[in-house]
């Protein structure tokens, strides 16, 4: 069994999970009942009222919300499986495939919603893709690491049989990567509940987003903390769910993991990838612009952005405003990405050394990620205030957790046989961590903070758009209701560039660090 089934099946020791679920209630119920005249905050027993009272209305908003992220959720979790089987057996295209799907996967909800309720019109299309878009990179970047987590020396056997990337595929990536394909599928499941209550935002006449709207406009705090229970609660039972069907399916001890450092990169080709990446981008903006025959009032292309920014007489102004913004967003935006990584990497490991205190923790750590930023984004900020706190704060919850989950399985995949070297010298926790596990997690942990970058923009853009009013996500925000789509386009693409330079960014350390831990993620 996996390290990770062995500890699920394994006796707990110390607290038990419900004691601590208890306490988090009765700390939620004091703090309810003292913040009761701040209108910030309501007590689970008024949630709980509330909830059996409008049984019928959360019910069915409950259901179209729920329909729309499922569909997303399967979508976008097609996509990414089809994207890294492309990636894989196509090795050439991989960076192309992983540029393009994070330029997509960078932009930001706040403004791609708007856009996207133009183009689909009426129903449920914008929230479905919202969704879908919420999810799939989630997914592709820890497939992408399980593809290449398996021996050399198996695809050497592959090999002797005369069989190719396809076999190899299918017979031994697929089987090492599941480990990293379920963690992915649980890191997306509240987000794709998140992406369809945003679509549900820009105008959609039934489900949760639309009731969150409802409440924030009524200051009705017992309706807005009755959705984001609800929503918690959906999010935990998808969570949870996937975790109990990964520990039924996953049975083997993860491999050793012995591959040689692949030989370096060609000289320009980064370089070269990233041309081919911008073009493929650019090319692809335009081809979809022209073949759906959009509107050109609101379906700007990259000739309109450029005119836009640097032709049109209002240029100067265009990148001033734009620059002003980004300005006032960067100054949430990379301490709470810092505090987030932060956060997760350090629960995790304390969870792996104080084995006592995952049934305590945990039920917390999940909720924090569950809860929907939409419902919750107003109510934290008017309760730590609308400056650094609040901002900051709301942009780490939302990168704690993938980074959590991320490193917490990683911290399980130490290879077993390594493990067992160390029982024989009875080698202690510290030395554990230090000489296995944490070498073992470091691949995760990259890949979570990769995925961090876009999803801690996700996060600054959505806390400005609902409460702040400043920044870049204000400001998108205001060019789609006045019909800006020149502002609009141009934020779009600025902040997608940004998003993307930023993860390379943290692709450059994690190339620098993994070619001394783990060189065989680098192939």
């Amino acid at each position: 069994m996996t390290a990770a089934a062995t500890l699920a099946h394994a006796p707990r020791r110390g607290v038990d999970p419900w004691a601590g679920i208890v306490a988090i209630l009765l700390l939620w119920e004091v703090a309810g009942r003292a913040l009761t005249e701040a209108f910030v905050l309501a007590a689970p027993s008024e949630v709980a009222a509330y909830l059996v009272r409008e049984w019928a209305l959360m019910g069915r908003a409950l259901w179209v919300t729920l329909g729309n992220a499922a569909a997303g959720f399967v979508i976008g979790n097609l996509a990414a499986i089809a994207l890294a089987g492309v990636a894989l057996v196509w090795p050439r295209s991989e960076r192309v495939v992983t540029g393009l799907a994070l330029l997509v996967f960078c932009l930001p909800l706040v403004a791609t919603g708007p856009i996207l309720r133009v183009f689909f019109g009426p129903g449920n299309g914008p929230q479905i893709a919202l969704a879908a878009l919420a999810v799939y990179y989630t997914t592709l970047i820890p497939l992408l690491v399980g593809l290449r987590a398996a021996p050399d020396s198996w695809f050497d056997l592959v090999r002797s049989y005369g069989r190719g990337r396809i076999a190899a595929l299918v017979h031994v990536r697929s089987m090492a990567a599941l480990p990293y394909l379920f963690a992915g599928l649980q890191i997306a499941a509240p987000a794709a509940f998140l992406g369809a209550m945003v679509g549900e935002f820009t105008g959609a006449e039934r489900g949760m987003g639309v009731l969150t709207v409802r409440a924030i406009r009524a200051l009705d705090v017992e309706m807005t903390w009755a959705l984001a229970t609800l929503a918690t609660a959906v999010s935990i039972a998808a969570y949870l769910a996937i975790g109990w069907l990964a520990r039924r399916l996953l049975l083997d001890a993860p491999p050793v993991i012995l591959a040689a450092p692949p030989p370096a990169a060609a000289r320009g080709a980064g370089a070269r990838d990233t041309a081919l990446v911008a073009v493929a981008a650019l090319a692809l903006w335009w081809g979809l612009i022209a073949a759906f025959g959009l509107n050109p009032f609101f379906a700007k292309g990259p000739a309109e952005v450029f005119d836009a920014l640097f032709l049109a007489p209002d240029a100067t102004a265009t990148r001033a405003t734009l620059g002003t913004a980004l300005g006032e967003t960067a100054v949430y935006l990379l301490p709470g990405y810092l505090a987030g990584l932060a956060a997760g990497a350090g629960l995790a490991v304390l969870l792996v050394l104080v084995p006592a205190l995952p049934p305590t923790a945990m039920p917390l750590a999940i909720a924090l990620r569950s809860v929907p930023i939409v419902t919750t984004a107003p109510l934290v900020v008017l309760l730590l205030g609308r400056g650094a706190t609040g901002t900051i704060a709301l942009v780490a919850v939302m990168v704690f957790f993938p980074t959590f989950v991320a490193c917490l399985h990683g911290l399980r995949q130490a290879p077993g046989q390594v493990m067992d070297v160390l029982d024989s010298y009875a080698a202690g926790p510290v030395a554990r961590l230090l000489r296995v596990r944490i070498p073992a997690m470091l691949p995760a942990f990259f890949a979570a903070a990769r995925m961090a970058v876009p999803a801690s923009v996700l996060a600054v853009t959505v806390v400005e758009w609902l409460a702040t009013g400043n920044g870049i996500g204000s400001l998108m925000a205001m060019s789609a209701s006045l019909s800006d789509y020149d502002m609009l386009w141009s934020s779009i693409a600025l902040v997608s560039v940004l998003s993307a330079l930023g993860y390379a960014g943290v692709g450059a350390v994690e190339a620098r660090i993994l070619r001394v831990y783990a060189p065989e993620q680098l192939g």
